[in-house]
């Protein structure tokens, strides 16, 4: 067995390893892919792409998506890629505002990709499509004539992702081009996964059943490829089938969000009972706070295997083992031997332990800027730390525990209330499949909270169920934490990867108002 690290690399030694089992059921070595991630480099050399330039993709989890990104890395691109839940306009910001001189989409997606492209200041003929989009070129022309041999003058390339916009426009997150030898930075990704006691080759298998979009799901991906491991992709989560795929291909590690734990639990005991999981060794989450009852349940089911850590596009972050974990529940963790986080309030004075405030965090030197937004890069900074607005505290042992986005705190009659906390009390009551909780206005407090739910399969919502769940959550909440009023829906607005976007439930209720926040 190879010891080398890098796609190419293990390409070049093992090129019948195994590297990814995508949604559709197709399977590529290391070899196959690095040659495909060659021609699609050659293919964007030839087009005129140079270090520092940039392609945009509209992709689900796929071969092709990993080999375009591979392709990238390789030739000193940034890889900006998209949403595709966004709608046509939305995207061509995105497209616009990275400077990308290529835009590259999946036929699943046309008539997104079709109405983005009307907008996109980009000539015809750089609109590429995987499939049949009209008016876009076949990525087999990209592709035509090019050799399945690394591009010459290979130089590092970086992702540049956008933040969500929970605040105005999203915004690339940039840094500057490293300037390394690709194979010498595919290296350096095990010093990443070191930090969750995961290491390269030894018969790991990757689970991703997150969209490659998102941050996360891309670097966890991108970087168990760099050290040799089996990527199982999927399409869209589904908790049993995750369950059978772990058994089918022996996943050993994973990047989860707590939203997949609380569907996870939902599951009839015989479907929980029904596949082997023996061979997890290291289930990642991050991306918002699990419930402390949650992550509990999950420990019991699945053993010492749920390690936790904190961090953001813009960097990181902390981290915490499952015996730390049980020792100081809720917690986030301790800074990663990299980075220091501290906590300051709005006027800039660092705050004891045991006070919350607004959570900085620092990466090594680590730089990065919010691509042609001075302003925001700015406000985002104090000394040399930066925040993303959320809400926390460091105990006196230096363990953090989050609260909340800043823009979700509720301030109800000058006292702060953290929705996260009374969501986390609502997931644990067995009628609720999903709840989002936030201000909305009051003539007095300036805020009353409001608890929006979607019942559990093949529960109704009722007076009943109301009442149920008043009674439930008085036994666990102060009397100033509890909602005063609970509404219902059908299906709460998610996108796949779990993350809520409760402005949708908000607005509706400050339509006209102006939030505090």
């Amino acid at each position: 067995m190879t010891e080398a690290l890098g796609l190419w690399r293990i390409a070049a030694e093992e090129p019948e390893r195994r590297a990814v089992a995508d949604p559709d059921g197709r399977e590529v070595t290391y070899g196959e892919l690095a040659a495909l991630s060659n021609r699609y480099a050659n293919g964007l050399s030839a087009l005129g792409l140079q270090a520092g330039g940039g392609i945009a993709v509209a992709l689900p989890n796929s071969i092709e998506f990993l080999a375009l990104y591979a392709a990238a890395m390789q030739t000193g691109l940034y890889f900006t890629p998209i949403n595709w839940h966004l709608v046509g306009p939305e995207i061509a910001y995105i497209v616009n505002d990275s400077e990308a001189s290529v835009f590259i989409a999946h036929e699943r997606f046309a008539d997104v990709a079709q109405a983005a492209a009307k907008e996109i200041e980009m000539p015809a003929d750089r609109f590429f499509a995987i499939g049949d989009i009209p008016g876009f070129r076949s990525i087999d022309e990209l592709l035509a004539g090019q050799p399945d041999t690394p591009p010459s003058d290979r130089t590092s390339g970086a992702p540049m992702q956008y933040t969500s916009g929970t605040t105005g426009r999203p915004k690339g997150v940039r840094r500057q081009l490293s300037g390394m030898d690709p194979d010498e930075a595919a290296g350096l990704s095990s010093l990443f996964f070191s930090l969750f006691g995961i290491k390269a080759h030894d018969d790991n298998v990757h689970f991703c059943g997150s969209p490659l979009y998102h941050t996360a799901p891309l670097v966890f991906g991108a970087t168990s490829i760099s050290l040799g491991h089996l990527v199982v992709l999927m399409e869209k989560w589904d908790p049993e089938e995750m369950l059978r795929l772990i058994e089918r291909y022996r996943v050993t590690h994973s990047h989860m969000v707590p939203t997949q734990f609380h569907r996870l639990l939902a599951l009839p005991d015989e479907a929980k009972s029904k596949y082997d999981l023996s061979s997890l060794r290291t289930m990642i989450h991050a991306a918002a706070p699990c419930p402390v009852e949650i992550k509990q349940r999950m420990l019991e089911w699945w053993g010492p295997v749920i390690v936790e850590y904190y961090a953001a596009t813009e960097g990181g972050g902390t981290l915490v083992m499952p015996e730390q974990w049980l020792q100081k529940p809720g917690t986030v963790g301790t800074p990663w031997p990299t980075s220091q986080i501290k906590i300051f309030d709005d006027d800039g004075k660092e705050l004891p332990p045991n006070e919350p405030g607004t959570v900085y965090m620092q990466m090594g030197g680590a730089k990065f800027e919010y691509f042609k937004d001075e302003e925001k890069t700015r406000k985002a900074r104090r000394e040399d730390f930066f925040t993303v607005g959320d809400i926390g505290y460091l105990d006196d042992d230096g363990y953090l525990f989050l609260c909340d986005r800043k823009s979700d705190m509720i301030i109800s009659g000058g006292v702060n209330i953290y929705p996260a906390e009374i969501e986390g009390v609502f997931l644990t009551h067995p009628k609720v499949g999903d709840v989002a909780v936030f201000g909305i206005p009051h003539p007095d407090w300036g805020e009353e909270i409001k608890a929006v739910i979607e019942p559990g399969a093949g529960i109704d919502a009722s007076d009943e169920l109301t009442a149920e769940l008043f009674a439930f959550a008085r036994e666990k909440l102060a009397k100033f934490k509890l909602p005063r009023s609970i509404d219902y829906t059908d299906e709460m607005p998610r996108d796949p990867n779990g993350k809520l976007y409760k402005r949708k439930l908000r607005d509706p209720y400050w339509e006209g108002r102006e939030r505090a926040i």
